[in-house]
């Protein structure tokens, strides 16, 4: 089981050593549209949205990442005080009757969408935009699919925790 878990780890931290330029890029690229546009006057959309793309897929494909890493939001009411075995009760809990299936939903929900944006090949946001909207709304069941890779690794730890106490 432990070894499920760490190839699932694995693809986390694999995507995470590709996406984490995503940030440096998004800057670089917001400065030179700032710079472009205050001292040449000069204006692209396309690039703009280049920006929007660099950030949504940091965030959409980097959650599998946050959630090894455990720096994802949650909720300390109960687990902040919490004892090590109820934490691992609420974590259990947590992606089994939360997580896994709130992904499941959106997946089934989204994939209509994602699949029209890719039959039709969907253009631009904007006039002058990047011609890839498919591509992006693409990231909404990869999100999906990550999360819950990531969620059932951290199932078989909890599980193989659970075990050895």
């Amino acid at each position: 089981m432990l070894r499920l878990a760490e190839s699932l780890d694995a693809v986390s931290r694999g995507i995470a050593s590709v996406i984490r330029w995503f940030a440096l890029a998004m800057v670089l690229i917001q400065f030179g549209i700032v710079v472009g546009r205050y001292v040449f006057g000069v204006n692209s959309i396309a690039v703009q949205e280049g920006v929007l793309y660099l950030h949504a897929a940091l965030f959409m494909l980097g959650a599998g990442y946050t959630l090894l890493m455990d720096k994802h939001v949650r909720v300390d009411i109960f687990y902040a005080r919490a004892d090590a075995a109820t934490r691992r009760r609420i974590d259990i809990f947590g992606h089994l009757f939360l997580l896994i299936p709130s992904m499941l939903v959106l997946l089934y929900w989204s994939w209509p969408s994602v699949r029209n944006s890719w039959a039709i090949l969907e253009g631009p946001i904007s006039v002058g935009g990047i011609e890839a909207v498919f591509l992006m709304k693409s990231l909404i069941p990869a999100f999906c699919v990550l999360l819950i890779l990531q969620s059932l690794s951290c199932l078989a730890r909890s599980f193989v925790e659970a075990r050895r106490t």
